[in-house]
Formats: structure tokens, sequence, C-alpha cells
């Protein structure tokens, strides 16, 4: 199984920090996020990585080298990064998507062992790494599970019927349902401005996606400043 990193976006809303850097780049407890997934890729047992950057992506490729990561990585150019939402990096690495693969937004700092679970979870075909909803935040994905199955991804889900959150990561064990659902969304009108939930979302409506509720390891998705002293809270940094 090989890691697909979304890290093509501009990060504003972590601005100033990402003035100067790409999101992925920037320090949480001490080290980057990205230097954070690929430890707990690693340690979860995924054999390869493969960046999808941006903005400022050359940063990403020189880190890369000077880091010496603890698994063969390769960066990806998404020339449309400042014109489609992370779709348009999720196209990039399409030929990619047959093969069994863990999917993750770049902005976000996990335990190994949540990774570990979650690419170790039993079934087969696609999953997405969810969480029971306690209280919704405003810029939460939510979903509705129902019998171990994602029945429904959005952000705008009506709280009546949402149950779970989102928590980026997508799993497969391989086959051609994930691309295929890709290819659908984004030749859609308005395609290119979807979020890469919306290929869950559409993929949901024909074909099971399993739904693999995290454990308790700990997870920080890295919006705004405040989510760095959260994580570095927890965690002693």
């Amino acid at each position: 199984m090989q890691a697909v990193i979304l890290s093509a976006g501009i990060g504003s809303r972590l601005l100033p920090l990402t003035r100067e850097i790409p999101k992925c780049l920037v320090e949480v407890g001490g080290r980057s996020i990205l230097d954070h997934q690929l430890d707990a890729l690693h340690a979860a047992g995924i054999e390869q990585a493969v960046i999808v950057g941006g903005y400022r992506y050359r940063q990403i490729g020189a880190h890369l080298a000077r880091a010496r990561p603890p698994l063969p990585v390769r960066l990806l150019f998404n020339p449309f990064w400042s014109v489609a939402s992370s779709i348009g990096s999720v196209w990039m690495a399409r030929d990619l998507l047959d093969a069994p693969f863990c999917l993750m937004n770049g902005d976000t700092v996990f335990a190994s062992d949540l990774i570990s679970a979650a690419v170790r979870a039993p079934g087969e075909g696609v999953g997405l790494l969810v969480e029971p909803l306690r209280a919704a935040a405003p810029d939460d994905m939510l979903v509705t599970v129902a019998n171990r199955q994602v029945c429904a991804v959005a952000k705008d889900l009506p709280l009546d019927v949402a149950t779970h959150r989102s928590l980026g990561v997508i799993v497969s064990h391989g086959g051609d349902a994930y691309a295929r659902a890709l290819e659908s969304v984004i030749a859609h009108p308005g395609g290119l401005d979807a979020f890469h939930h919306a290929i869950i979302a559409d993929l949901a409506t024909y074909a099971p996606v399993r739904a693999i509720v995290a454990g308790e390891g700990a997870w920080q998705e890295i919006d705004q400043p405040e989510d760095i002293a959260a994580w570095a809270g927890r965690h002693g940094g």
C-alpha cells in the first residue's frame, strides 16, 4: 500500500505562517506536519508515499532531500492548485488509484496507531476514517453512517442525520471504483471546485463504502495557529 498526501493548497487561514512556506512544512511540536505524517505512515506499514504539491512545491522537494524520510517519497506537482479544490490534487494522482492506497490531507497530524488501525481495518474496497460526532465544528466534514457503511458526506449535512465526522483519510485495498468516481465527479459542472470528499459521497450512492471508526488515537487538523498549540499542549511540545 502507498500513501497519497494532498499538500497543494496555500493554507490561507494559517497566514502569516504560510506566507513563505507551504502548509505541510509548518512546524507542529517542533517538526513539520509532513514529517509527522511520514513517520506515522511508515509506522503503519505503508511502503511508499506520493506527495501532491502546488503552492511553493519546490520547498517540499528541498525539505525531503534534507529530512531523509523513513520511506520512499515521490513529489507530484499540481499546476492547477490555485484554480481547483482538493479534487484537482487527487486527479494528479489518478494513475495510482487502482492499486491499494491510503489518501490523506496534508494538513493533519495523526498518531501512528490511528493510521495503522485504518489501513488494517477488515473489509474490501474503499473505506473512510471517521469518528463519532459529539459536537460539530463549523468546518467539519460531516458523515452519515448506517450499518457500518457511509451513506452521505457533506459539510452542510443536516445535524439530525449526521452521525460522524471525517478525519480525511481514505483507504482502498485496490480496484477501480474510487478512480471511476473521481472521473465522474470532476467531469460534472463545477467539479473542479469540489472537495475530494465529494468522490466518497458519489461512490456511496451506488457502492459500499466502509466506515472505519477511529479509536482513541490522537489527531489534529492544523487549520489555524491555535491548532498548533492544541497539539503541542497534548503532547508536551
